[in-house]
C-alpha cells in the first residue's frame, strides 16, 4: 500500500498516512522482511475493510429505520385524519421531497397536533357518553354509577359521530327533563292528597323512592319506569281513598243534618260541624282544604251521629208528633178530612209498644207525607179555583148588599173606593159561571182518573156546586119575580095619579143608615175572608183554615142567603151598568 497520508502539521491530528510513515520507521530499524511487512499491511487493509462495513451496515440499518418511521409516521398521520374526520389539515407537507430527516422533521408537527386534538376529542366522547350512560341508568333505576370512563372507540371520532352523541344526549336530557316533571308534579299530587286526607306525606312518599324525600336535590330524584309506576299507583289509591272518605263524610253530614231538622238542633250546636256539613254537596275534586277528610274527623262526625241516634230515640215522641203535626198541616191546606185524635193514639200505641223500631216509624211517617204532599199537589189547580169561586162568592154578595144602599152614590168619605171596588165586582161575578164550569169539569176529571170523590173538608165539592147552581138560579128567578112586580107597582101608581092627580110627597127625612163601606170580612182593598156557611137548613161553618164547626150537609157560599124581599123593590142586579157618580 502506498503510503501518502502524513502527519498534518496544521492540525497536529494523527492520521493512517503519518502512523503507516511511523509504522515503515520501525519496520526499517527492525529489519522486516518484504514478505513481512506486507502480510503485516494485508491484515490492515483487511481490519479497515471490517470497519467500513461495519459502518455502512449501521447506515443501512438506520437509514432503514428512519424510513420506517417515517412510514409510521405517515400512516399515523392518515390514521389520525381519518379517525377525526379530517380530510385536509393545514401543515400537513403536500411534497414527499428533501431527505427523510427532513421529511420527518415536516411531519412531526402535524403529529403532535393531531395527537393533542385527539387528546381532546377522546375527552369530549367520554364526557358525552358518561352523561349518556348516567341518564340511563337514572331511566333504568340504576343510580350507582360505574368510577370506571367508558370505552371510547377511537377509530371514528369524527364531528358527525360526536353530534348523533350530542343529539342521544339532548333526547335523554328531554326525557329526563319530561320524567323529572311528572316525578315532581307526582309528588306534588302526593302532597295535596295526603294534606287533605290527613296523612303522613314523608312516610307516604319516601315508600316509593326514599330520593322523593324534599331533603333530596331535584336532579336526585328516581325518573325510573318503576318509581313513575308506583308514584301512579300511589296517587290512585290516595284518590280512590279520598272519594271514598268523601262519600262516607256526606253520608255522615246527610244523617247529621236530617237529625237536626228532625230534634230542632240549635245553630250554635250545629256550627260545631261546620267542617263536616260544608262538603256535603262538594265534588272530589272542589275539597282541597287540609284535614278535610281526615280519619279522626270521620270519627268525630261518626260519634256525632251515633249520639244523635240514641238521642232520636229519646225524643221519639216528639219527633214522631212534629212528624204527624206536619201531616195534618199539609192535609189541613190541601182541605181534606183526616182524624188526628186517632192517629196521634196511634203512634203513642206503636211507641209504647216497642213493636215498631223507630226509625221504621219515621220511614213509614215520612211515606205519609210524600203521598199527602203528592195528593196536595194533585187537588192544588181544582183548591185553587174554588178560592177563587168563594172570593167571587163574597164579592157577589158584597155587591148584592152595596146595590141595596140607597145612599151608596152620597158623596161620604170611602164612597169612590165602594164604587171602584163594586165596578170591579160586577166583572168578577161575570165570571162565576164559567168558573163554575171549569170547577165542575176539572173534578169530574178528577174523580174519573182517581176513582174517589173530590171532598173539601170532608163535603163532596160537585154537591157544593150543585147547590150553588140550584140556589143561583132561584135567586135569578126571584129577581125576575121582583123586577115584575116593581112593574107592577109602578103601573098601578101611573094610573092612580092619571085618576086622582099627583100628590105631593111628604120630605122624605134624611136617612140614617150608614153608607156601605168595605164588609169586615173583606177589608178595604176587596178581598173577602174565607167562610163557607149554610142556608137556614144547615148548621155547618168551614173557616179559611179548613176547621170544622160541625157536620151536617154540603156546604154553601155566603152569598147563598135568599134576598130581602124588603129590599127587593129597590135591587139593582149585578149584570145592571153602574150609575154614574153624583
Amino acid at each position: 500500500m502506498a503510503v501518502t497520508d502524513t502527519e498534518n502539521p496544521l492540525l497536529g491530528e494523527t492520521t493512517c498516512s503519518s502512523l503507516l510513515q511511523k509504522l515503515q520507521e520501525i519496520w526499517d530499524e527492525v529489519g522486516e522482511t518484504d514478505e513481512e511487512r506486507d502480510k503485516m499491511l494485508l491484515q490492515i487493509e483487511r481490519e479497515c475493510l471490517d470497519v467500513y462495513k461495519r459502518k455502512v451496515e449501521l447506515a443501512a440499518k438506520s437509514r432503514a429505520q428512519l424510513l420506517q418511521a417515517l412510514s409510521d409516521a405517515k400512516v399515523e398521520l392518515s390514521s389520525l385524519l381519518s379517525a377525526l374526520g379530517e380530510k385536509s389539515f393545514v401543515g400537513v407537507p403536500e411534497k414527499t421531497s428533501g431527505t427523510i430527516k427532513e421529511q420527518l422533521a415536516a411531519i412531526a408537527p402535524v403529529l403532535e397536533q393531531l395527537w393533542k386534538q385527539k387528546e381532546e376529542r377522546v375527552k369530549e366522547f367520554s364526557d358525552i357518553q358518561s352523561q349518556i350512560e348516567k341518564i340511563c341508568g337514572e331511566i333504568a333505576g340504576n343510580l350507582s354509577l360505574s368510577e370506571e370512563a367508558p370505552a371510547v372507540d377511537e377509530a371514528d371520532l369524527t364531528l358527525k359521530k360526536l353530534d348523533e352523541y350530542q343529539a342521544q344526549l339532548h333526547e335523554l336530557q328531554k326525557e329526563k327533563s319530561d320524567r323529572l316533571h311528572k316525578v315532581l308534579e307526582f309528588v306534588s299530587t302526593v302532597h295535596d292528597l295526603c294534606a287533605v286526607l290527613g296523612m303522613d306525606f314523608f312516610s307516604t312518599v319516601t315508600e316509593v323512592h326514599p330520593s322523593l324525600n324534599d331533603s333530596t336535590g331535584v336532579q336526585s330524584k328516581s325518573i325510573s319506569n318503576d318509581t313513575l309506576s308506583r308514584l301512579a299507583k300511589t296517587v290512585l289509591a290516595l284518590k280512590e281513598d279520598k272519594k271514598q272518605r268523601l262519600h262516607k263524610l256526606q253520608e255522615l253530614a246527610t244523617q247529621l243534618i236530617d237529625l237536626w231538622n228532625l230534634m230542632d238542633t240549635p245553630d250554635e250546636e250545629r256550627k260545631l260541624f261546620d267542617h263536616v256539613t260544608c262538603n256535603i254537596s262538594a265534588s272530589v275534586d272542589e275539597v282541597t282544604v287540609p284535614g278535610a277528610l281526615a280519619l279522626d274527623l270521620i270519627e268525630q262526625a261518626e260519634v256525632e251521629v251515633e249520639r244523635l241516634d240514641q238521642l232520636k230515640s229519646s225524643r221519639m215522641k216528639e219527633i214522631a208528633f212534629k212528624k204527624q203535626a206536619e201531616l195534618e198541616e199539609i192535609y189541613v191546606h190541601a182541605h181534606i178530612e183526616i182524624d188526628p185524635v186517632a192517629a196521634r193514639e196511634k203512634i203513642m200505641t206503636l211507641i209504647d209498644s216497642g213493636d215498631v223500631e223507630p226509625a221504621e216509624l219515621l220511614a213509614d211517617m215520612d211515606a205519609q207525607i210524600a203521598k199527602a204532599k203528592e195528593e196536595a199537589l194533585s187537588r192544588k189547580d181544582i183548591l185553587d179555583k174554588v178560592e177563587k169561586w168563594m172570593s167571587a162568592c163574597e164579592e157577589e154578595s158584597w155587591l148584592e148588599d152595596y146595590n141595596r144602599d140607597e145612599n151608596r152614590y152620597n158623596a161620604s168619605r170611602g164612597a169612590h173606593l165602594n164604587l171602584k171596588r163594586a165596578e170591579k165586582a160586577r166583572i168578577l161575578v161575570n165570571k162565576i159561571p164559567a168558573l163554575v164550569d171549569t170547577l165542575v169539569a176539572k173534578t169530574r176529571a178528577w174523580e174519573e182518573d182517581r176513582g174517589i170523590s173530590f171532598t173539601y173538608d170532608g163535603v163532596p165539592l160537585l154537591a157544593m156546586l150543585d147547590e150553588y147552581a140550584m140556589l143561583r138560579q132561584e135567586r135569578e128567578e126571584e129577581k125576575r119575580r121582583m123586577r115584575d112586580q116593581k112593574k107592577y107597582h109602578e103601573q098601578q101608581n101611573t094610573e092612580q095619579e092619571a085618576i086622582f092627580g099627583s100628590r105631593p110627597s111628604p120630605a122624605r127625612p134624611a136617612s140614617t143608615k150608614k153608607v156601605v163601606g168595605p164588609r169586615p170580612n173583606g177589608g178595604a182593598n176587596g178581598t173577602p175572608g174565607r167562610r163557607l156557611s149554610l142556608n137556614a137548613n144547615g148548621s155547618r161553618s168551614i173557616s179559611k183554615d179548613g176547621r170544622r164547626d160541625s157536620t151536617n150537609r154540603p156546604a154553601a157560599p155566603v152569598n147563598y142567603v135568599a134576598i130581602s124581599k124588603e129590599d127587593a123593590a129597590s135591587h139593582v142586579s149585578g149584570t145592571d151598568p153602574v150609575p154614574a157618580s153624583p
